[in-house]
């Protein structure tokens, strides 16, 4: 399951980033990393940007990048 499958209002741990080089690694510098929580708050009526709360900030993240995060 990705976090872009993940409806509004429910948490989520994640287990696996997928992605390579410097995708990857700007997924990390935000914060996503393997163990956080993930909690979805909104997604925009198209589908993308997809607003999530991690570590105690807001975050808004593209649906292709959500896409790479394997959650649980």
């Amino acid at each position: 399951m990705t976090l872009k499958s993940v409806s509004v209002g429910k948490s989520a741990k994640v287990v696996r980033l997928n992605g390579e080089g410097a995708i990857r690694r700007r997924i990390m510098d935000m914060g996503i990393t393997k163990g956080v929580e993930v909690y979805v708050r909104k997604v925009a009526p198209l589908g993308d940007p997809i607003e999530i709360n991690v570590r105690g900030y807001e975050l808004s993240i593209r649906a292709e990048d959500a896409k790479m995060i394997e959650v649980q």
